[in-house]
Formats: structure tokens, sequence, C-alpha cells
């Protein structure tokens, strides 16, 4: 039962990592209705920047708040040159505009950065720790603690702020927001810049777990399944989903692996996502969207 029990605490320590990439494509479709595939090379333009400025001999507290700085530029730029002209374009188009942005955004990094594999130590102890008999990495423990103060503050500022109520305005429709005088340009702003923070947030823990190489653009993958289960709109959805995913890869890995053979781990996550396109294409907490004629 004490095994059983590490590799299910170990799968949801492992799903909290999931939902820190996946509330950043949250929050971009939210407000706009667009699944930002650059994202995933946003979380490894922030990881690269901060790690080669830190080895430059810049302050970690300075190297963060530059790199915040340069990501949220990007994540505006973004919005405001690539995805505004967009604007009423077929979906498959921003896909594909987003989809190119990522490799523009990748060259870049390697152009500015260079491509050599760097490790990054965020001073936090990787070894176990034994809770009630059960031993649990301090570092899934850390990145744990930070998805959940994450995503405390994001519920309390899109439910009890006027900006929150704003956000859910446009995200529900953004013509009616129009409307009644709510500023889209703004609400967009922050939330690229938001989006910007999440992505530097998931980079540096991401970063610290794999190493900082150009593969960890790759964790967008990862991310997939977390937001088909749990419902690209919620912020909720994607830390539910993002367990949930973290636990049956993990469960799935070692009970039905050793029977059938290895890898399982690797395409399991998407079966299961597949299983809910068919059941429940919304997810667990989307919205079914409503056609007014």
């Amino acid at each position: 039962m004490t095994f059983f029990t590490e590799v299910l605490v170990g799968g949801l320590l492992a799903g909290v990592m999931y939902s820190l990439v996946a509330i950043g494509f949250v929050l971009i479709y939210k407000a706009s209705g667009v699944f930002n595939f650059s994202h995933g090379a946003l979380v490894l333009f922030g990881a690269l920047t901060f790690v080669s400025l830190v080895e430059r001999h810049v302050a970690p507290w300075l190297a963060f708040a530059l790199t915040l700085i340069a990501l949220s530029s990007i994540a505006l730029a973004i919005g405001q040159w690539v995805l505004k002209p967009l604007v009423n374009r077929p979906p498959i188009v921003l896909f594909m505009a987003t989809l190119g942005l990522s490799l523009i955004i990748e060259g870049g990094a390697q152009l500015l950065w260079g491509a050599q594999v760097h490790g990054l130590d965020l001073g936090i102890d990787d070894r176990p720790l034994a809770i009630g008999g059960v031993m649990v990495s301090q570092f899934d423990l850390f990145a744990a603690g930070t998805a959940a103060v994450l995503v405390a503050g994001l519920s309390l500022l899109t439910r009890f702020t006027r900006f929150g109520l704003s956000l859910r305005a446009v995200a529900d429709d953004p013509v009616a927001a129009l409307a009644v005088g709510i500023r889209l340009p703004r609400i967009w702003a922050a939330v690229w810049a938001l989006a910007g923070f999440t992505s530097l947030v998931a980079g540096l823990l991401w970063g610290a777990r794999l190493g900082v190489q150009f593969s960890l653009s790759l964790v967008v993958l990862k991310a997939l399944p977390v937001l088909i289960i749990g419902g690209f709109s919620s912020i909720g959805g994607a830390i539910v989903a993002g367990l949930l995913v973290g636990a049956a890869e993990k469960l799935a890995e070692v009970y039905v692996g050793t029977a059938i053979g290895g890898g399982i781990e690797n395409w399991f996550p998407y079966a299961l996502a597949m299983l809910f396109l068919l059941i429940r294409p919304a997810g667990l907490f989307g919205e079914t969207p409503v056609e007014r004629v």
C-alpha cells in the first residue's frame, strides 16, 4: 500500500508541473479564444534568458525581473502585432500563426543565447522527505506550493476584482463587452503579460527539473491532454486535469506497463484525452459553446 501511495503522490506532484504550463494556455484562450501554441517557446525563452543572465553574474532577482520584462514584452507584441490583425479569421489561421511564432521565438532564443544545454539550480534540495511513511520529493512539493499560490492568486484576481469581471465579460462575449465600454486592448495586454509571467514560472521549474535545453519547448505537448480533459477555459480545470493526468500516467506505467511493456507513460495521457473528446468534448470544467441564431 505504501508503494502505491508513493506512486500516486509522485504522479499528482508531476501533474502539478503540467498544470503550470496549461494555465498560460487557459489565460489566453479565456480572453481571446486563441490556442497559443507559441506558449511552449515562451517557456523555453524564459528559462534560457534567466539562466543565461545568471551565468553572466547578474543577480537572480534582477535576472528574474529582466526576464519577466522581456517575456511580457514579447507576449504583448504577439497579441498586438500578430493576433490582433487576425481577429475573426478561421481558428486554423490563428493556430498556424502561433505555430510559426513558436519557431521564430525558439530561433531568436538560440541566436541570442546559443544552443548549449544549461543546468539551472534554484537552490531547492531535491532529496526525498518521509511524510507519513511516504517518500516525497522536496522539489515536487515546492512546485506544488508554487502552483497553489499561482492558482489562488489568479482565482482571486479573476473573481474579486474589476479586471476579473472585465475578463469574464470578454470571455463570454467580446462584442457585448466592447459595447458596454470595456477596453479590449487593455484586457488583452494584461492577460498576455500574465501569460508571460506564468510561462516564466513554468520555465524555471521545468528547467530546474530537465535542464534548460531546446527540447524544453516540447513540454507544451504534455499540457495538451490537461487542456482537453480540464477544459480550455478553466484555470481550476487545468489544475484538476493536471493532477488526473499525472496520477494516471504514473499508475499506468507502474501497474500496466510492467505487464505489456514500458513506455506507456508517454502515450497514456493522450489516450485518456481521446476518451474525453469522445465522451465530453468540452472537458470536465469547460463550457459548451452556445450558438445563437
